[in-house]
């Protein structure tokens, strides 16, 4: 779309890892039993009440029919878990996983809105769904950093490295270009890097085929990578249990606002987001965080628990009613920087949002609310095996209520035949995929994980 005052418009795009997510019932059931032992610690009053983090999807854009639930808190003191102990798993005494560091930018647009890419349907990872643009480190881009530390968990923590694949990744998969113009000493000045359409699309082959590195094409366009901007927003370390692992830092990333004043207006070019041509993705798109919920509720898109759980966070603080850009971004920023972070007395609360680490276990099953049942209960305040005893952990307060299910998915494919002509080709892909998600305080999810079920009518049970 475009206006007056600035030009937004959208293509299609490419994308990211945050940590592959498929399981099945089965395992999940059986992972249940095989939890350690929690131990229940006293609470704080509640600062904040569960509506101020419960997502609801504004009428205009959600076409959903399932309403979300309000239910009341339960009286009972939430089980928390102690980050000592690593979960039980069926890998466990196998140790874990090689595991890839990538990074991953919630990328919001001069009026708030939020980037997700379509990822193809034969993907290995998130496939068909809805991701922020990112990618793993390069050894042959960020060369410079490898080998990359590993001692005392530093693998897992912010680091130029991982900044500059945000970057790099960004540009590879969307042709959006986080970069500022170079100052008189070779720094980042104040202005963005604009290049022409034709400059960024053969710059972006070039980077995406290995053949310059992205550090080197920005020198010669009088660029450097806008790494000091990217703001750190947790970490993911893929489960256990899953054949392909990540360790991934998320960034938020804010393009500048436009502004105008007595003396001058500013202008914000945002770069049109490009495919690869349906390699990795086939649509890109700029919406509000609380549009992709509503379309994620309404069964439209698919949100992988970390892609909702984050557009839950921040949905919060971008309301679509508003147009104060500007106040909505600090709201959002003093969110970030605030600690305690959580109204629940356990160490992670002393943890700010730019150390959190989550790594997603089950630990236990929803026996009611909106949808019924089937839904499992993700845990989000354990870091993963890899940094047991280290300190590090991830939110406490908050769960993530989803049902995987197994769903046939269609993709539309073009393909030449020898004539030369185009084709479409609709390919079906049976994967499991997540449903009916919902953020909720840990409290009133493990309330209803306690409650007894409800028998239906005629059964003898």
């Amino acid at each position: 779309m475009s206006s007056a005052r600035f030009r937004f418009t959208t293509r299609s795009g490419i994308s990211t890892n945050i940590f592959n997510f498929k399981l099945s019932t089965s395992t999940l059931r059986s992972q249940t039993h095989k939890l350690s032992s929690l131990s229940r610690i006293p609470q704080h009053p509640p600062r904040k009440t569960l509506s101020a983090f419960r997502y609801n999807p504004p009428t205009p854009t959600s076409t959903s029919t399932r309403p979300f639930t309000t239910t009341m808190p339960p009286t009972s003191k939430p089980e928390i878990p102690p980050l000592s102990k690593p979960s039980s798993s069926s890998g466990a005494d196998k140790g874990p996983l090689p595991i890839r560091p990538s990074s991953s930018v919630i990328l919001l647009s001069p009026i708030n809105q939020v980037l997700l890419l379509h990822r193809v349907a034969k993907s290995t990872s998130f496939a068909s769904a809805h991701v922020f643009p990112g990618g793993n480190l390069s050894e042959f881009h960020e060369g410079e950093y490898y080998p990359l530390p590993t001692k005392d968990g530093e693998l897992h923590r912010d680091s130029k490295a991982y900044r500059l694949a945000a970057v790099r990744e960004t540009f590879e998969e969307s042709g959006i270009l986080l970069a500022r113009r170079k100052d008189d000493g070779g720094g980042a000045g104040k202005e963005m890097l604009e290049l022409s359409e034709e400059e960024l699309e053969e710059g972006r082959r070039e980077v995406f085929g290995d053949r310059v590195k992205f550090t080197a094409w920005l020198e010669g366009k009088g660029g450097v990578a806008d790494v000091e901007n990217l703001v750190p927003f947790t970490r993911w370390i893929t489960p256990q249990n899953q054949r392909k692992r990540f360790t991934t830092q998320m960034y938020l990333y804010m393009l500048p606002l436009n502004t105008t004043t007595a003396e001058s207006q500013t202008t914000t070019i945002v770069q049109t987001p490009t495919h690869d041509g349906g390699v990795e993705h086939t649509a890109a798109l700029f919406d509000s965080p609380s549009t992709w919920l509503a379309k994620a509720s309404a069964g439209e898109i698919i949100l992988y628990p970390p892609q909702f759980y984050l557009l839950t966070l921040i949905s919060r603080f971008l309301p679509i009613q508003s147009s104060d850009y500007d106040e909505q971004r600090k709201r959002l920023v003093s969110f970030l920087r605030r600690v305690p972070t959580s109204s629940v007395k356990h160490p992670t609360s002393d943890i700010p949002w730019a150390e959190k680490v989550m790594s997603p276990e089950v630990v236990s099953f929803a026996k009611q609310g909106s949808y019924g049942n089937g839904r499992v209960i993700l845990g989000l305040a354990k870091p993963g095996r890899e940094l047991v005893d280290s300190g590090r952990g991830g939110d406490v307060e908050r769960v993530i209520l989803v049902d995987f299910r197994k769903e046939e998915v269609e993709e539309v494919k073009e393909e030449q035949t020898e004539g030369g002509e185009v084709v479409k080709k609709v390919i079906k892909t049976a994967v499991r995929v997540p449903r009916d998600l919902e953020v909720m305080e840990r409290a009133e999810a493990m309330a209803m994980a306690a409650a007894p079920e409800k028998k239906e009518k005629g059964s003898k049970l």
